[in-house]
């Protein structure tokens, strides 16, 4: 099984938006996905559930409850996402950084956001795992807009940070739509579609190192 943390310390980022389209992505692939919501507004849960009639349906879990959510977990999942809870930092994260194969930080390109993640990756870096180079930790300049100059500056500032910055996803009200409805880009297959699909390819090749 392969464990995935969507994590940041900053709201409204797109966290939830990145681990429902992780799922969906396994799911697609045949995988037996498991969605572990630690959230407590409970958003990746309800993305779930109006998903659960797809063939490519994933299980939706309380992560809420830690000392429950592993007794619930079926034992040929192939698949586990985690949706941490927004304003987490490393320490409060400890018992999902020993389980996970990798972390993905989601970035907004706006001063506020580069200024909460600092200390955000400085706690993970106080992880075992993560300072021995066993834990990958992946940075995701999210909801981008290539034309203006605050997203081009983001995305030359993250290149330099400690951590890889595997993929640069652009700002699209699609995102919004399909998460309200249970899907996501890749259950879709137009053109237009497949211009966004093409922005989480880095990242998806990060994943299976």
């Amino acid at each position: 099984m392969k464990t995935v943390l969507v994590a940041s310390s900053k709201g409204g980022v797109g966290k939830t938006t990145i681990a429902t389209h992780l799922a969906a992505h396994a799911a697609l692939e045949g995988l037996n996905t498991v969605l572990l919501d630690v959230d407590p507004q409970r958003s990746s849960t309800r993305w779930a559930e109006r998903r659960a009639a797809a063939d490519s349906a994933v299980l939706p879990l309380d992560g809420t409850k830690r000392k429950s959510w592993r007794k619930q977990l079926p034992d040929d999942t192939q698949r586990l996402v985690i949706d941490a809870p927004a304003g987490a930092m490393g320490d409060s994260l400890e018992h999902l950084l020993d389980i996970a194969d990798h972390v993905v930080v989601p970035v907004q390109p706006s001063t506020l956001d580069l200024e909460a993640t600092v200390p955000f990756l400085e706690s993970l870096a106080q992880h075992t795992r993560v300072r021995k180079g066993e834990l990958g930790v992946g940075l995701v300049a999210n909801k981008l807009r290539p034309w203006t100059n605050t997203s081009q500056q983001t995305v030359e500032l993250l290149k330099h940070w400690p951590y890889p910055l595997v993929a640069e996803l652009r700002d699209s009200q699609a995102y919004v739509l399909l998460t309200g409805l249970g899907k996501s880009l890749f259950d879709y297959h137009s053109a237009k579609v497949r211009e966004h699909q093409d922005d989480w390819t880095s990242l998806l090749r990060w994943l299976k190192r």
